[in-house]
């Protein structure tokens, strides 16, 4: 089942009533409970202004990693958003696992380039693969029984979306060039979080050239080999995407947790 269609079953639709796949909110939605499996990826969302003080509050759930992280932001809007973030996903997947969030012990996945400490995060020990990611004043979580990657990105400046649309994959850059120059922000913000969701799922993120795969630029995602991409709806200004792995050629999904603990 592609990550397009497990979404669109999810039991979340738009306004409409259509099959418009939703991300539950934090703050409105309640916290989940413990995972039962199944095919559908959850996808959750939170605004970091409206869960600031209450994640300044929960900042005793983050390990020492994290609050020393937390710590080093210069700026608080950039402290905030990475607060939000984390405190966000330990209470999820607290939830998720039937856990304490501050005794979730998150670890790296070996690269599966080089095979360093840096690859996908996961919880030790467990069968349960999660994303994150924060833009602006939005933060986007993944839970799969595989993995997974999400990415929101704000929409850019007409000056920063012709700089990075010169790196995309050249069927990609074909697809901008034949837009209205008004409406190439908006896709080269979809294009990115596609192609971001991708390479976070796969747990090398950008050390792969963003002009190697093509996930598309236009209205409908392409799907890399083994894997599935889906459009996540999000507030106006901002665009997102999820990308699910279907299958592994020549052997089974590996399961995660059987990293390192961050340095």
């Amino acid at each position: 089942m592609s990550a397009r269609s497990m979404l669109t079953h999810s039991p979340r639709t738009g306004a409409s009533g259509d099959a418009t796949p939703v991300p539950f909110l934090l703050g409105t939605d309640p916290l989940p409970t413990p995972w039962e499996g199944g095919t559908t990826p959850r996808v959750w969302s939170a605004r970091v202004t409206e869960y600031a003080e209450r994640a300044a509050a929960d900042a005793w759930l983050l390990d020492g990693d994290e609050r020393a992280r937390a710590q080093a932001f210069v700026r608080e809007a950039d402290r905030d958003r990475y607060r939000v973030a984390h405190v966000v996903l330990r209470r999820l997947l607290g939830a998720y696992l039937s856990q304490d969030p501050a005794a979730v012990e998150l670890v790296r996945e070996p690269c599966p380039g080089c095979g360093g400490p840096h690859g996908r995060p996961a919880v030790a020990g467990s069968p349960l693969h999660f994303s994150l990611s924060h833009s602006g004043d939005l933060a986007l979580f993944a839970f799969a029984e595989t993995p997974v990657g999400v990415d929101v990105e704000a929409e850019p400046s007409p000056e920063a979306s012709a700089e990075v649309a010169a790196v995309l994959h050249p069927a990609e850059r074909a697809e901008l060039a034949a837009l209205p120059p008004a409406a190439r922000p908006a896709s080269l913000a979809r294009c990115w979080a596609r192609k971001e969701a991708y390479l976070k799922g796969i747990g090398i993120g950008l050390a792969e050239d963003p002009s190697v795969t093509y996930v598309g630029a236009g209205p409908d995602p392409a799907d890399p080999s083994g894997w599935s991409l889906a459009d996540v709806p999000v507030p106006r200004g901002y665009a997102a995407a999820c990308a699910v792995r279907t299958e592994v050629p020549g052997g089974p999904l590996p399961g995660p947790g059987r990293g390192v603990r961050p340095r």
